[in-house]
């Protein structure tokens, strides 16, 4: 068994061997996977660039738990409406690549002056 096939059936069968699956709406999955979410974000507020790019052992643990964490939500919720989460993001990807072509690509710069003039007004 693929790596991503087992994980989902560790979840289902986690959930299941707890009853949970009456609480597993699609509701209740997006929404926990957003509180999930805004726990990666608490973990880089207020951080310098810097600092976000040096973690702790003990910090990178935690950004794994959350990570870990928001991804579980992200796979019950998709199943429950049979998304092939790897298709969807080839598909996706396919998409961006059209919506932003290389030949308009922006440097670092460039973005760094536009947020700018768009500040002032």
């Amino acid at each position: 068994m693929e790596p991503l096939a087992a994980l989902k059936k560790d979840v289902e069968d986690f959930a299941r061997e707890r009853r949970w699956g009456r609480y597993h709406t699609p509701k209740n999955l997006a929404m926990a996977m957003v509180k999930e979410a805004a726990e990666v974000v608490e973990l880089f507020q207020w951080l310098t660039p810097e600092q976000a790019q040096s973690l702790t052992p003990r910090e990178r643990r935690q950004l794994s738990d959350e990570l870990a964490d928001t991804y579980v939500y992200l796979l019950k919720l998709a199943a429950c409406f049979e998304i092939d989460l790897v298709a969807a993001a080839r598909i996706k990807m396919r998409k961006n690549r059209l919506k932003y072509p290389l030949k308009h690509r922006r440097s670092w710069s460039d973005a760094r002056r536009f947020s700018a003039k768009r500040a002032r007004g």
